[in-house]
């Protein structure tokens, strides 16, 4: 899945596969995990967001299942 670049302290890059409702981020850290089940207004809100990180723990972290899938070479 592709992603974008987004500037935040802990988030890296995100990508968003809408046929699936599938929010792909990648961590500072490295880390790459796939969310599940996200609607298309919630990964909108998350790139206009001015606090990234916040909109993260708000709506999306805890909301949606999800499963790491790999580790970028950072990670």
């Amino acid at each position: 899945m592709k992603r974008t670049s987004v500037q935040a302290e802990s988030l890296h890059s995100v990508g968003y596969a809408p046929c699936a409702s599938i929010l792909e981020i990648e961590f500072a850290d490295g880390g790459v995990y796939q969310f599940v089940g996200v609607p298309t207004s919630v990964h909108d809100g998350l790139m206009v967001a001015a606090n990234k990180d916040g909109y993260f723990e708000e709506h999306i972290r805890e909301g949606y299942d999800y499963r790491r899938i790999g580790a970028t070479a950072a990670g």
